[in-house]
């Protein structure tokens, strides 16, 4: 397919960025440490960390993970929220010669003893809060050393022990444990500060990341994400990112807040690393769930940059306190990992003056793969244009492209495509194909200048009565519609049609009845794409990301 989508970029946006700079992630940081050592870097809780500081503590925990006896290549899990300590670590991780792997803090037990078993942990970085979930999971797993982190480590004193002991005492957020192996944080920083750090020749074709897929599509798997597709991923997102950057006025550090958790691949490259690459502070949010929270932090900052998912961006919108924030500053809102809602596009803008500009990517894909241009002020609906070193094209079953104008699966090739799935060179032959192309799971079309659209997952499409109907299509009309907050639709199995068409609703008005929804839906959808099925839930299963869970309500019939 001819790049048609490179006359649509923005004036500015290159064609390509030379991924080459920095030969891995630690050159581009240790670059960002050198430029910038006395900006702040990020913020909590009214403490400030800079450049300098994040420098320091990575290269004495540097040492400290060397003096281990682990090996080049060797895995260190990390396991925290938002705090600096997650950076740092990260940082720490990449310097000593190590590979970072991402582990949600919300796991199970059996969830992280299979990501332990199966990444070869040898050691792992964990918040204390969840330090009663690694001892029910660490005597099967090769994982021998334990830094143990508190939420205050790093706000200094005593704003960190009253942190600590609220944490601790007052909210009874860390259950009872015993890693008699633990090694505090402050402790193994205070010791690798004495040690000799040893600074390895980490280059492009070395892996950085295992970033574990949310186990959305069946068993969870390891990205393998070398530093070649994180750096490029970075530039290509800066590169990107240009048009929206320019407004903020001159001299002003780029400041953005971090809602997406850092341990997920969309927050650990457009915000930590994007954020260190151009000297810009990220404004930590460990729970954006709390949204009271949220919003207390959010009204002592001026910001620029705020990449969220549209649950996130709704439940914000839709909150009383939304008026107590300064969104003046605001120049960019990124959403993905979701679809972008009508909808949630149409009252963001409303209420904030700033579109959001719809991405496309996935934790293969380091992991932007596609967004709308980032002048944009209106929504589209759809995943926007390839990046710079980009190509998107739609394939069919067989692995050939589709005719123009049909829809087909999204197959990428970038240098930000992952080398393959950790140790399941089965898995990675489905996905790969022999040009080099990721095939995404996921169908879309193109139109004529080269923006592309998701119309489903492959697995989530419903066949009613041989009809394909989408649910995304089903849950952004039926999220227009007043008195809805949110909607998920799945498919479940019917004697007549094959599968039929259930929606699960969270209602904004508690008045809105099920008869409501269906003559809505009649007005608004073909016979074959109503729900046969409409349930009404407080809630819908989301991952800690804010996706929506449609397995779970396709299990529960």
């Amino acid at each position: 397919m001819e790049k048609i989508w490179l006359k649509q970029y923005p004036a500015g946006v290159p064609a390509e960025i030379d991924p080459g700079i920095y030969p891995s992630l630690v050159d581009l940081m240790e670059a960002a440490f050198k430029k910038y050592p006395d900006r702040p870097a990020y913020k909590l809780m009214g403490r400030s960390i800079s450049f300098a500081q994040i420098d320091e503590a990575s290269r004495a925990l540097a040492a400290y993970l060397q003096s281990l006896g682990l090996e080049r290549g060797d895995r260190v899990a990390i396991m925290m929220p938002n705090i600096p300590q997650y950076p740092v670590a990260v940082a720490a991780v990449l310097r000593a010669g190590f590979v970072v792997v991402n582990v949600n803090p919300l796991y199970t037990p059996r969830e992280l003893e299979h990501q332990l078993k199966d990444s070869g942990a040898k050691a792992i970085v964990i918040i204390e809060n969840f330090a009663h979930t690694l001892q029910q999971a660490i005597a099967h797993t090769p994982t021998k050393h334990v830094v143990l982190a508190s939420m205050g480590d790093m706000l200094g004193f005593p704003k960190g022990l009253i942190v600590n002991y609220v944490v601790r005492k007052v909210k009874k957020l860390v259950p009872a444990f015993e890693l008699p192996q633990a090694v505090r944080y402050p402790d193994a920083v205070s010791r690798g500060r004495g040690l000799a750090y040893q600074r390895p020749a980490t280059g492009p074709n070395d892996i950085a990341v295992l970033q574990y897929t949310g186990g959305t599509t069946g068993v969870s798997k390891g990205a393998v994400l070398l530093h070649r597709n994180l750096v490029a991923n970075t530039l290509q997102c800066e590169a990107w990112y240009l048009p929206a950057l320019s407004k903020i006025p001159q001299g002003e550090q780029l400041v953005s807040v971090c809602a997406l958790p850092l341990y997920h691949i969309f927050g650990f490259t457009t915000n930590m690393m994007l954020s260190m690459h151009v000297g810009g502070c990220n404004v930590l949010i460990p729970n954006p769930r709390d949204l009271p929270a949220v919003f207390k932090e959010l009204s002592q900052h001026r910001f620029h940059s705020l990449p969220a998912v549209n649950t996130l961006f709704m439940a914000m919108a839709n909150h009383r306190d939304f008026s107590t924030v300064d969104w003046s500053g605001l120049v960019i809102s990124v959403g993905g990992g979701m679809a972008v809602q009508q909808a949630t596009a149409k009252l963001w803008l409303e209420k904030t003056g700033c579109p959001i500009v719809e991405g496309y990517g996935l934790s293969e894909t380091s992991p932007v793969a596609s967004c709308n241009p980032t002048d944009s002020t209106t929504y589209t609906g759809s995943i926007g244009l390839p990046l710079p070193n980009t190509e998107l094209k739609l394939l069919d079953d067989d692995g050939h492209e589709v005719a123009p104008g049909a829809t087909g699966e999204i197959a990428i090739k970038g240098p930000q495509v992952m080398a393959g799935y950790w140790q399941r060179p089965d898995e990675t032959a489905k996905v790969m194909t022999a040009e080099g192309f990721f095939r995404t799971g996921d169908i879309g079309t193109v139109d004529e200048r080269g923006f592309f659209r998701i119309v489903d997952r492959k697995k989530d499409m419903i066949l009613v009565s041989g009809f394909n109907v989408y649910p995304n299509e089903v849950e952004d009309v039926l999220t227009q519609m007043p008195g809805v907050l949110e909607c998920a639709a799945v498919g479940v199995p019917d004697e007549k049609a094959g599968e039929a068409v259930k929606v699960v609703l969270v209602r904004r008005n508690p008045a809105l009845s099920e008869a409501d929804v269906r003559a809505y839906c009649e007005a608004n959808l073909t016979g074959y794409k109503r729900p046969k099925i409409i349930e009404f839930r407080d809630e819908l299963p989301k991952t800690p990301v804010g996706k929506i869970l449609r397995r779970e309500l396709r299990d529960k019939k």
